[in-house]
């Protein structure tokens, strides 16, 4: 019998709920039915702890007196958006520092959260109304008004592995891949994370409540390079990058438990986040995806050595997490850059909230979208390649 969302929640303020996350749930999937499943547990926790680079932070200062219009702002030395109005910024996390490139937006974020000091230096041309033109100073998270995080792009459904057929290291997001195929990275938490969980989406949508780097948070759009009409297994699950979420949430309440700053030598600054999503098991179709595990999870490995990325082969994220797959006959080492503890852990503290109350469900008042592509940049007349 199929269940709703708001006969959960109702099972949660009763205390009744069965929660268990999804590698528990997958487990439980081997000697039990999808029927079964159903009707024995009401969610499923699912969570990713992985590098965002596209993510960052709103924040606003509060006025200086007098006023100032905030200009070529920095925040200990990196540079801050100042296109939002005269004390708004938006600090992306891998803005880098005038100063030090191991130092980047993404540290700043950290600091914050954390409760840390942080300089704030900003210029204004002045103006009748904001007529002071230069401030320095210092500003914490319990000084300065609003301090959210809002991240265009998260908890990617499937990203790519990485590896390197040249004959030099490769520096990139996915880390230091050694040349002639020596080693191989990925990103994503395989069963445990949540768009693989419900790869069509039925159950995340706008205003979707998830856990987020450490308190709740929302899906707030569908994120950028969003793109559902990639090739799919026969579980619908996509077999490269394909879904992504917008996602807003409050940064005062957040913990660098869950929000940690990074960087990747000769490429830049990343931020590490923590995503927690609760899905609800509303009938069998969604137990059958929901009991997806790691040997039915593919993936394609690309190497990043040459320009366009071109791919290698699929493997499945039991294969990765093995330790080594094979390339060109032999084995190559694989290596996570997401961390699979830090996943559980937050599996496990959705789970709590859930079962102490604290935590509802919530349905989408909008779907994502259901057909939709990423366009690449086409060179036209007066570009340069």
């Amino acid at each position: 019998m199929a269940k709703t969302v708001a006969e959960i929640n109702e099972k949660i303020r009763r205390r009744t709920v069965v929660v268990v996350n999804a590698e528990e749930f997958a487990a439980m999937a081997a000697s039990k039915s999808p029927a079964e499943l159903a009707a024995k547990v009401d969610i499923v926790t699912t969570a990713t702890f992985s590098p965002m680079c596209s993510s960052g932070a709103i924040i606003n200062f509060g006025h200086w007196s007098p006023p100032i219009r905030m200009e070529e702002i920095t925040l200990n030395g990196v540079r801050a958006y100042e296109g939002l109005a005269a004390v708004d910024t938006y600090i992306g996390a891998t803005a880098e520092s005038k100063f030090d490139p191991t130092y980047g937006g993404s540290h700043v974020i950290e600091a914050l959260i954390r409760g840390d000091d942080v300089r704030l230096k900003a210029h204004g041309k002045g103006t009748d109304c904001y007529p002071t033109r230069e401030i320095d100073t210092w500003i914490n998270k319990d000084t300065i008004n609003e301090f959210y995080l809002f991240n265009p792009r998260n908890a990617y459904q499937n990203y790519g592995a990485a590896t390197n057929s040249t004959g030099r290291i490769k520096y990139t997001y996915m880390g230091s891949l050694l040349p002639r195929f020596n080693n191989v990275t990925y990103a994503t938490s395989g069963e445990l994370s949540p768009l693989l969980n419900d790869p069509y989406l039925r159950t995340i949508g706008l205003g979707t409540r998830i856990f987020l780097g450490g308190t709740e948070g929302y899906v707030v759009w569908n994120g950028t390079q969003f793109n559902t009409r990639r090739e799919r297994t026969s579980d619908g699950v996509p077999t490269m990058g394909a879904a992504t979420l917008a996602v807003v949430g409050n940064a005062k309440e957040m913990s660098t438990s869950f929000i940690k700053s990074a960087y990747y030598e000769k490429y830049g600054t990343s931020l590490f986040v923590g995503i927690g999503i609760p899905i609800p098991v509303l009938d069998e179709a969604m137990a059958h995806h929901l009991a997806i595990t790691n040997d039915r999870i593919e993936t394609t490995v690309f190497d990043y050595g040459l320009e366009d990325h071109p791919p290698v082969r699929t493997v499945s994220y039991a294969q990765l997490a093995s330790g080594s797959i094979e390339i060109a006959g032999r084995q190559v080492k694989t290596a996570p850059l997401s961390s699979l503890a830090k996943a559980r852990e937050i599996t496990h503290i959705l789970k709590t909230w859930i079962e102490d109350g604290k935590f509802l469900l919530t349905e989408a008042v909008a779907p994502l979208p259901s057909d939709s592509f990423v366009r690449p940049l086409v060179p036209r007349e007066g570009g340069v390649r």
